[in-house]
């Protein structure tokens, strides 16, 4: 598994526990939980773009 897919899957892993957050009535918990989704996700993209350019 690369590391794109390993932060897609944290990503997915992070938007579900935020989900369950909010439902729990958690905001702050809900907050730091979107910051660490947003770091994951520019993380997978990052990831994505450098095996782009290592594949041409």
């Amino acid at each position: 598994m690369s590391r794109g897919d390993e932060l897609k899957d944290l990503a997915g892993e992070l938007s579900r526990a935020a989900e369950k957050a909010r439902r729990l009535g958690l905001p702050t918990t809900v907050y730091l939980l979107s910051m660490a989704l947003v770091e994951a996700r520019e993380a997978a993209e990052a990831a994505d773009d450098d095996d782009d350019d290592g594949a041409a």
